[in-house]
């Protein structure tokens, strides 16, 4: 499916939502190209996720599926404020099967530098914004 042919409530409302989102490891990570350190525990994990997010104008997939014994890829496009961007998701189940690590990739640098110091205006003033750039870095 082309942006062209996607409805408007695909292109603004996102309508793919992660199975592995109400399925996070008590001691889940997340790590990522625009991040500082990484995120731990299924709230800090979850709540940087659904931020992220609302700042996607639509996500257009090429894949999304297993991959391995242990592993989920998603594979996507994407904008922000106009800027493109690619996507690449990994999670890897523990034993349980529930999501245990989590990594992401969002290219190019420039939309990286952009989602990174939108993410810290968006958890100003709480802990999680410290795994993202501020304006003045």
């Amino acid at each position: 499916m082309t942006d062209t042919e996607r409805d408007g409530e695909d292109r603004q409302g996102l309508s793919y939502y992660p199975w592995w989102l109400d399925n996070l490891a008590d001691d889940v990570t997340l790590e990522g190209a625009a991040m500082n350190g990484t995120a731990r525990g299924p709230e800090a994990v979850r709540a940087i996720v659904v931020t992220a997010r609302t700042l996607y104008e639509f996500q257009d997939f090429s894949y999304a599926g297993d991959f391995g014994d242990n592993g989920f890829l998603e594979i996507y496009e994407s904008s922000i404020q106009g800027e493109p961007l690619k996507v690449v998701v990994t999670v890897t189940r523990n034993t349980a099967g529930q999501a245990q690590d989590l990594a992401v990739l969002h290219r190019p640098r420039n939309a990286l530098l952009l989602f990174s110091r939108l993410m810290h205006k968006k958890f100003a003033g709480t802990p999680l914004a410290e795994h993202f750039l501020t304006d003045e870095s």
